[in-house]
């Protein structure tokens, strides 16, 4: 009678315990290392992972970033190379609308147009002394340069910049623009054409970074082209969206 006793006492334990095991299984068995001395085979098993969490995650969803680890495939393409081409052609924009697109002429602003001699080319601040003679009005010494002078005027006036100078002899006489509403529109069209060019510049870039990683398509899984071509391409994107934004605040600062 005892003994009957005890054996229900654990009765209910010994229910829980086969409910449990119901509902989990039996045990997993622990997943199988990798192969030894097969780096790159790893790789492309790290790679396939992340793709098949981004598509799970990206159902329904908004798309999940790609973010792949340069070092995994740095014997394919160097994205951290690719990313700096690209940046680079941002700062390039910047630098343009700093220097050349401005309400404000000052001499600074002559000093990186570029003059076409027979000797080649040569920014203006190279070849002539820039200085300002009055708020309406620049000058341009070519007296160490003469025979650039008449390159160095058509230069100014095609700089994009609504420049009318004038030659006397070696000395280039600028005068300043007032600020109309027209010259204001002209510069923000300006700031447009220059973006639209950074953008083709930027899709080269892109467009050889993928050309690279499709050399490899014998080589490695679709996986992995699949998710570096994502990856450019995103790269890509962030880098005109910084272009756009750039756009707009030139925009607002020209147009007022």
């Amino acid at each position: 009678m005892a003994m009957t006793l005890r054996c229900f006492r654990h009765l209910p334990s010994l229910l829980h315990r086969s409910r449990l095991a119901a509902l989990w299984g039996p045990p997993r068995a622990p997943p199988a290392p990798l192969p030894s001395g097969c780096s790159h085979c790893g790789h492309q098993m790290l790679l396939s992972r992340q793709l098949a969490t981004k598509k799970a995650k990206g159902k329904g969803q908004t798309q999940a970033r790609v973010n792949i680890s340069a070092a995994l495939v740095e014997d394919i393409i160097n994205l951290e190379e690719t990313n700096e081409d690209m940046q680079a052609v941002v700062e390039a924009l910047k630098e343009d609308f700093n220097r050349n697109l401005s309400v404000r002429t000052s001499p600074g602003a002559l000093d990186h147009i570029i003059v076409v001699t027979e000797d080649g080319k040569f920014p203006l601040n190279q070849l002539g002394q820039i200085s300002q003679k009055s708020p309406q009005l620049l000058i341009v010494n070519m007296a160490s340069f003469p025979e650039s002078t008449a390159a160095a005027t058509k230069a100014i006036r095609e700089s994009g910049m609504n420049l009318n100078p004038e030659a006397d002899g070696t000395i280039i006489r600028v005068p300043v623009p007032k600020v109309t509403r027209e010259h204001r529109e002209s510069l923000a069209k300006l700031a447009k054409q220059s973006t639209n060019k950074s953008k083709d510049a930027l899709r080269k870039v892109r467009s050889k970074s993928v050309n690279q990683v499709k050399k490899f398509k014998s080589k490695v899984s679709e996986d992995t082209i699949w998710l570096l071509e994502k990856q450019i391409q995103q790269m890509a994107d962030s880098a005109a969206a910084e272009m756009d934004k750039l756009l707009a605040a030139k925009t607002k600062e020209l147009l007022g």
